[in-house]
């Protein structure tokens, strides 16, 4: 509630800053109360050219032109100092009215005096204008993405840069306002070991009304909902949680982890992170709140109907290649194998010992690979049930003995939705309760207390989505750290915009401006 009042508050402060400003001006007033009316009499009054119409109708330029004609209004009424027209793009909502209300008369730009500033002055009003204003735009509008890694693809490519929309499911409010701008969780130049914000300040989540929901196969920006807890050399390479389960508590806390070949995993220092200051992660939305879902043998099945699968998904392949036939990293390279799957692939060939190149491929690959006359022998890996180490997959409990192709079933928690408990179901729904709603959760006996009540039931306070990789095989997502709960939505990846091919050093043209769901 205190965050619409303030968006209220933002609107109203500045149409009635608009209606004095117009009177003064000599403007009618109600024309401030016209919407798209105002901006234009705005314009006018500040003796803009007819371009601003056009840039006001540019999403994300409208923001800094805003931003401008409230610095533009203030040098109208001579106000030329920096910390007040620094004041007036910070808070336009509370200055627009001081102005409007103030003994300060309204000058006509071409009647105004020069009135000249030093060139650092200039500079230094042109950095702080536009800090402000891309944190605004940042925030609530779009943001840019590198993917990382190769979870998606092939339907997003190491190296895509993808725009993502924070207006699809609306802007989320910023949990930890205390932060440096533009500047995600860590500062630059301090390899990844100062954080960027302070925690002195946690706001409770809230998010605006979007342009739309979360639809089945978007692609989606959010936090890590594993990275609560992180390793400062790990970072999301290896979550805490994951370290703990393998190693124990001990090892990880006292930073003695050695894995069964006797390296050191380092770990560094235990940081505990705000949600909005979690690691970024980019998956697609296979399942919606109040699903039921399962996969079986890599088919995923949503309320007992298999979904269609996206285009470009991709499984584990082991190929074998004719001896002496043909340069098999070279074939690789040409079907669009990364590199890096290739160098996986070697060095598995070399601690297995096996001739098979062991490989990420699509159906439609594979099927090409299978008809070369230079492969012998192509073969799906499926991994069937109670193959996995229960440590590894969600819920990391006894009795859940699933698979990264044999998962489930499962169901997806909805807002609003009461889920009955047990002690056999609580482990699929423990984090829901106590890290996510912040309760407390204990079972003494046969019995399963919450806030310190005996209850069997639940009633969720957030919708939960179900995320996957298109890299089914290489893809760490819901299938081991489970449920995305809706506030850590960061938003929808809708256009590559550019993108970079990391193993060939070229600019991947013909990706540009595709759409980033990848269907």
């Amino acid at each position: 509630m205190i965050y619409d009042i303030l968006l209220i508050l933002y609107f109203v402060g500045t149409i009635v800053g608009l209606w004095f400003v117009f009177k003064k001006a000599g403007v009618e007033p109600w024309k401030a109360i016209i919407p798209i009316y105002n901006i234009v009499v705005w314009i006018k009054i500040c003796n803009k050219s007819w371009r601003w119409y056009i840039y006001f109708l540019i999403p994300a330029i409208n923001i800094f032109c805003f931003l401008l004609l409230v610095v533009e209004t203030a040098k109208c009424f001579r106000r030329y100092n920096f910390w007040e027209q620094t004041a007036a793009v910070i808070f336009p909502w509370i200055y627009m009215p001081i102005l409007g209300f103030s003994k300060f008369e309204y000058t006509h730009p071409k009647d105004l005096p020069p009135h000249k500033v030093s060139e650092a002055r200039d500079w230094l009003d042109a950095i702080v204008f536009a800090l402000v204003a891309a944190v605004i735009i940042r925030g609530n509008v779009l943001e840019f993405y590198k993917i990382p890694s190769s979870s998606m693809e092939k339907s997003l490519l190491v190296g895509d840069y993808l725009m993502v929309s924070k207006l699809a499911y609306g802007p989320r409010v910023s949990m930890t306002p205390l932060s440096f701008p533009l500047v995600h969780n860590v500062l630059p130049l301090t390899k990844g070991q100062c954080e960027s914000y302070l925690d002195w300040i946690e706001l409770p989540y809230h998010r605006y009304p979007g342009l739309s929901h979360i639809e089945r196969f978007d692609a989606v920006v959010f936090n890590y909902p594993d990275g609560d807890t992180m390793c400062s050399a790990q970072m999301s390479n290896r979550s805490y949680h994951d370290l703990v389960r393998e190693y124990g508590l001990d090892a990880v806390e006292q930073d003695r982890v050695v894995d069964p070949y006797g390296n050191r995993i380092e770990i560094g220092k235990i940081r505990v992170r705000p949600v909005d200051k979690r690691e970024n992660f980019i998956k697609r939305c296979i399942g919606l709140p109040g699903d039921d879902l399962e996969i079986k043998d890599q088919q995923v099945l949503v309320n007992g109907t298999a979904i269609e699968n996206p285009e470009n998904l991709q499984f584990t392949y082991s190929v074998l290649f004719r001896p002496n036939m043909s340069n098999p990293l070279q074939v690789l390279d040409e079907v669009g194998v990364s590199q890096e799957d290739i160098t996986n692939a070697r060095i598995m060939q070399l601690y297995s010992g096996t001739p098979y190149f062991t490989l990420p491929l699509s159906r439609t690959v594979a099927n090409q690979m299978a008809s070369r006359y230079d492969v012998l022998d192509v073969q799906a890996i499926v991994f069937p049930a109670d193959s996995t180490d229960t440590r590894a997959l969600f819920p990391h409990a006894d009795g859940y003995r699933w698979s990264i192709d044999n998962f489930g079933p499962i169901h997806i928690p909805a807002k609003g939705e009461t889920l009955h408990l047990t002690t056999e179901n609580l482990p699929l729904y423990r984090r829901v309760i106590e890290v996510y709603e912040h309760n407390t959760l204990e079972v003494v006996g046969n019995e399963i207390l919450i806030n310190g009540q005996a209850t069997d039931t639940y009633t969720c306070k957030m919708d939960y989505y179900w995320m996957m990789g298109d890299n089914r095989h290489n893809s760490v997502d819901s299938r081991y750290w489970g449920f995305v709960p809706e506030d850590h939505i960061v938003g929808k990846a809708s256009t590559i915009v550019f993108s970079t091919d990391k193993d060939h050093h070229k600019v991947r043209f013909g990706r540009i401006f595709k759409k980033a769901s990848g269907l």
